[in-house]
């Protein structure tokens, strides 16, 4: 069966003309689904009985089952989703005074099994599909709108689990659903993709979608970033630096370096001096995250002196450096946490109402 949500809203309308079918009813469905949150054929009422009954013996609408939503005393949620085939992924939600952000997922698992991060030692599963992507969103939305939060998703951010640019084109077909005036219409400059530092493929990302770029460097020489991030043995500090500083952004914008400080392993002051020269090259700002332990870890949170310490020193040397405090940790979702405790989270929890 042919999944709905696997197809922008350009591919849909060319999708349907192919079956003889008008190509604005391509483009009701999607009101109806991204929109309106209806995700059954019979209840588009626009629609003629005969479309409707076609649509749904050849069409799925909604790939992802959900199974629990935890909920952390921030009033960050998790939500912990099945696919058709069975898989596990973890999405969540972030809220914040003035936006909601959501963390979405690119892959089942992830293949970078970077040494500080839980998803990293579930292995890879597989990628996920373009549908799979936008489905965390309306899943969000739904568990935002029966909690009686507020406002809506206005924010993504690839940062669950996986690597997002070793997907990269599902997860660009993603975004523009996401973007689309016909989909969830939200601004590139409101969607960030992070990646562990696949360089080979940020300009291919820049030059098809204007979104925003973090990159997880956490360590400033190859040495230790061999250790922590194994990928940088394919691609180290220096062509790491460079592609950062050819992917396009706005003129007053920057990049993010994402920073993960572990105490006594990338927290001295010679690591922040350094972190602000490669930032410098970079036309980088940095975010600071004291590790977010979680059980098998071997690695150690610094203590909030150091930490203190380590921001002071990298903003001295003239970059914008902001310490990111942990969101939802008590239920192992903040960054490097997630597939930690799969559905079993800890803290309350409601079940899925399924799809």
């Amino acid at each position: 069966m042919n999944s709905l949500l696997d197809h922008t809203p350009e591919e849909l309308r060319a999708r349907f003309a192919d079956r003889g079918i008008e190509r604005f009813r391509a483009d009701q469905v999607l009101h109806w689904v991204l929109v309106r949150g209806v995700d059954d054929f019979g209840a588009m009422t626009n629609l003629s009985g005969d479309l409707r009954s076609a649509l749904a013996d050849d069409w799925q609408v909604r790939p992802l089952e959900r199974v629990a939503v935890h909920a952390a005393g921030d009033g960050t949620r998790k939500l912990v989703l099945r696919t058709a085939d069975g898989a596990l992924i973890e999405a969540v939600t972030i809220p914040e005074e003035r936006r909601q952000t959501v963390c979405v997922s690119a892959q089942v698992g992830c293949s970078l099994d970077c040494s500080f991060c839980a998803t990293g030692r579930l292995g890879f599963g597989r990628n996920l599909e373009p549908g799979e992507i936008v489905d965390q969103l309306l899943h969000a939305r739904e568990v935002l709108a029966e909690s009686g939060l507020a406002p809506a998703p206005t924010n993504v951010v690839f940062m669950g689990m996986g690597e997002p640019l070793l997907n990269l084109k599902n997860v660009i077909g993603a975004i523009r659903t996401l973007t689309h005036p016909s989909g969830f219409g939200i601004s590139p400059r409101r969607i960030t993709v992070s990646t562990a530092g696949v360089a080979s493929r940020m300009a291919e990302l820049g030059a098809a979608v204007p979104v925003r770029l973090a990159v997880s460097l956490h360590a400033t020489t190859d040495a230790v970033r061999d250790q922590l991030v194994p990928l940088n043995k394919r691609f180290p500090i220096a062509a790491l630096v460079e592609a950062c500083a050819r992917y396009p952004v706005a003129r007053r914008d920057r990049i993010s370096f994402e920073y993960t400080l572990m105490r006594d392993v990338n927290d001295s002051p010679e690591d922040a001096r350094r972190l602000a020269q490669l930032a410098r090259k970079a036309r980088a700002k940095v975010n600071l995250i004291p590790l977010n332990e979680h059980p098998g870890t071997p690695f150690r949170c610094p203590e909030d002196a150091r930490v203190e310490a380590f921001t002071e020193a990298v903003a001295a040397c003239g970059v914008t450096a902001t310490v990111r405090r942990p969101r939802g940790s008590d239920i192992y979702a903040a960054c490097g946490q997630l597939g930690t405790l799969g559905d079993r989270g800890r803290g309350p929890s409601s079940p899925g109402s399924g799809r």
